[in-house]
Order: structure tokens, then C-alpha cells, then sequence
């Protein structure tokens, strides 16, 4: 079977753009996807796309506000096709994908989503831990593409298995720096 070849796009805010490294994201992302049987088995697709922004605080919190019903920063948002995430707000949600018909071609890529990093929060979060703000980084995107894949971390079985995945691709990915 020929290698899938991952679409992947990266938009970092221009704040931020001389603070991390794109191509270092988007491997990342391409390692993170390989690395998981979900991945393996979408066969039928040539690839999959992905889109990356590492973004502000009031972005990343506005969209949490929206998206989510909490009017707070937070470190990453993974906005999937395929799995939707957990509305908590008091108020009613935003139309969801199910609401509307998205129609590709055939053998079209299958679209992931997208991954929103804010970068003021991973550093804060670096900084508290006393990790490098590159691997913190990293950390969030990984967490994130596997949001993307369906991983979760809602009961304490799922979070084990999503918290192992992460540490075994995010040691990968650090070897091959």
C-alpha cells in the first residue's frame, strides 16, 4: 500500500510567528497522525487534512465562549468533523456539522478539523511546569490532533490511554529533533 500523504496547513498569528517553528508544527501533526491505528484505518482516504493556528488569548477564548459555552482561556480547541465536543454553556449551542451538508468528491481527502493553540497560555503553562515552551507546544498539538481522532479524556479509562498515547508519540517526536 503506498505511504498516505497528510495535508496539513499552519497559520500562527504574526505575534507569534518568529517564536515557533511552522514546519516543526506541522511534522508534529504528521507524526501524530501516523502514529495512531485511527489514522491506519482510513484507508479509503488518499489523506487527511488538518488545519493548525496558534493564536491569542482573546481568539482562543472567544472561540471557547462560542463553541463551548465557557467564557475562558484555555490552552487548545480541537473543532473536529467527525466527533463533536461537549457544549457546556447554559445557553444553547451553535448550529453543529450535523446541521448542514458537506459534500466532497469522491477520493477526496477526509478533512480532520482544526487544532487552536493559544501560545500565551502554552507559555504560562511551560513557565508553571517548568517545561520549554517548544514542548509544551507540542503537547498541546498532539493532545489536540487526538481529540481529532476521537480520543477523550472524560472518564479517568479514556483519559489513561489518551494521557499514554500522548506521552509515547510526543517522545517520538522529540527524539527526532
Amino acid at each position: 500500500m503506498p505511504p498516505i500523504h497528510h495535508r496539513i496547513r499552519v497559520q500562527v498569528f504574526d505575534e507569534f510567528r518568529v517564536l515557533c517553528s511552522e514546519s516543526k508544527l506541522e511534522r508534529t501533526a504528521d507524526q501524530t497522525l501516523h502514529a495512531t491505528s485511527e489514522t491506519r484505518a482510513r484507508t479509503d482516504s488518499p489523506g487527511l487534512r488538518l488545519d493548525i493556528v496558534v493564536a491569542d488569548d482573546e481568539t482562543v477564548r472567544r472561540l471557547n465562549s462560542e463553541y463551548r459555552g465557557l467564557d475562558q482561556t484555555t490552552d487548545v480547541l480541537a473543532f473536529s468533523f467527525e466527533h463533536e465536543g461537549e457544549y457546556m454553556g447554559d445557553d444553547s449551542p451553535p448550529a453543529s456539522a450535523d446541521d448542514f451538508d458537506f459534500i466532497l468528491p469522491p477520493r477526496e481527502e477526509t478533512w480532520l478539523g482544526e487544532v487552536i493553540i493559544s501560545y500565551p497560555q502554552a507559555v504560562r503553562q511551560a513557565r508553571q511546569s517548568g517545561r520549554d515552551e517548544g514542548r509544551e507546544l507540542t503537547a498541546l498539538l498532539v493532545h489536540g490532533v487526538l481529540h481529532l481522532l476521537g480520543y477523550d479524556h472524560v472518564d479517568p479509562a479514556e483519559e489513561a490511554a489518551m494521557k499514554a498515547l500522548e506521552s509515547l508519540i510526543l517522545d517520538r517526536v522529540m527524539s527526532h529533533e
